[in-house]
């Protein structure tokens, strides 16, 4: 779908930079012309400006969705009320008539029960509206600047790897790698930016130190190595069956055998369920052990926004009492149970969803604003 979006677009454009140079705006051209492209600078801007307001859209869901609300979901431990269950009293209206003896208290302590509540990060609104309720309106963009200024030092170290080992593909991997583990402490400190309760420290100073930067040295590794992965499976599937040499284009699609358009349609759909296994058995599980391997090394007089127990289920001890104080990487997904499980990847299912409406909206507003401009131009 995307690939014919983009050949839609890619020929209108040309078709718009063809009659332009070609002087077809001219009043001398006959009527049909001037109705066909009549204002081709105020489609490009209405575009642009469409472009820009979806890019925004999209990167403000991926961070609010993707980013500070999967990081919540990971951390959170679902707490538990304590429910008793006191025995029936003998002095009741209903109750038979009993000797004073017989209407002491009973010395039996009273039932107690554990009832688990429900996460706040069960829900996407549930988890905005805490955290709107706790930290206000522009919480639900918190560790932004930390944020861009990972993204921005994370391209500058890619750039320098990629300049020093090249170009290829294997070296991108390994440059993805590597700077992932540089910035290690970087990352580490917008999870705990963003799990923390309001503070008015600022993120500068809560740098995690050296010595716990060490710590999440080995997941950040296999969790960037998961990403790689999963980008080469794919691809090593698009290359066996041949599909990179398919030409995409729709008008194209009569030259081709009703089998082997059959047999590229499902290489594709094997491609693509590929990606999707890959990531939910290997990037998600590696991501969410980082966070968690991130969220144990919080200071410990440092308040989380959700409840999160910092004992993993008593698997960590402190450091002041010998133990290691961060949790290993096999305990931090053990801990994190099925339900959990269930609840992340409903949340990356959703926001799939939403993006996917979120681009077919936008792409009836482009051709919406091209034919309210231009009449009755068709792209084609």
């Amino acid at each position: 779908m995307s690939g014919i979006a983009h050949h839609l677009v890619k020929r209108g454009i040309e078709a718009t930079h063809e009659k332009y140079r070609s002087g077809s705006f001219q009043a001398s051209q006959d009527a049909e012309d001037n109705k066909t492209f009549g204002h081709p600078n105020v489609v490009a801007a209405a575009l642009a400006i469409t472009a820009i307001v979806y890019f925004l859209a999209v990167t403000a869901i991926q961070y609010v969705y993707g980013g500070v609300v999967a990081t919540l979901t990971m951390v959170e431990s679902p707490t538990a009320i304590a429910v008793t269950k006191s025995s029936p009293q003998s002095d009741e209206v209903d109750a038979p008539l009993l000797s004073a003896d017989e209407k002491k208290p009973s010395p039996t302590e009273p039932e107690l029960f554990y009832v688990k509540t429900k996460p706040i990060t069960s829900k996407i609104r549930t988890t905005i509206k805490h955290l709107v309720a706790e930290a206000g309106p522009w919480s639900r963009f918190r560790g932004l600047q930390v944020a861009v200024l990972y993204h921005f030092a994370h391209q500058m170290v890619f750039q320098l790897f990629t300049f020093l080992l090249g170009h290829g593909m294997l070296a991108q991997s390994f440059a993805a790698i590597a700077s992932a583990v540089v910035l290690s402490r970087f990352q580490m400190l917008w999870t705990h930016v963003v799990i923390s309760a309001p503070s008015e420290k600022k993120w500068y100073r809560r740098f995690p130190t050296i010595d716990d930067g060490k710590k999440i040295l080995l997941p950040t590794a296999v969790w960037a190595l998961t990403e790689q992965v999963a980008i080469y499976v794919p691809v090593t599937l698009l290359y066996t069956f041949d599909l990179a040499g398919y030409d995409w284009n729709p008008a194209e699609f009569g030259k081709y055998s009703d089998m082997q358009l059959k047999s590229a349609m499902l290489a594709s759909f094997a491609v693509l369920m590929s990606g999707i296994v890959t990531v939910v058995l290997l990037v998600i599980p590696a991501h969410v052990t980082l966070k968690r391997v991130q969220a144990s090394l919080l200071s410990e007089d440092t308040d989380t926004i959700v409840p999160f127990d910092r004992t993993f289920g008593g698997k960590v001890q402190p450091e002041v009492v010998g133990g290691k104080g961060v949790v290993s990487m096999l305990d931090a997904w053990r801990t994190f149970d099925w339900a959990a499980r269930f609840r992340l990847v409903a949340l990356y299912a959703k926001i799939v969803a939403i993006q996917f409406a979120l681009t077919f909206a936008f792409v009836l507003v482009a051709v919406f604003e091209v034919r309210m401009i231009n009449g009755d131009y068709i792209l084609y």
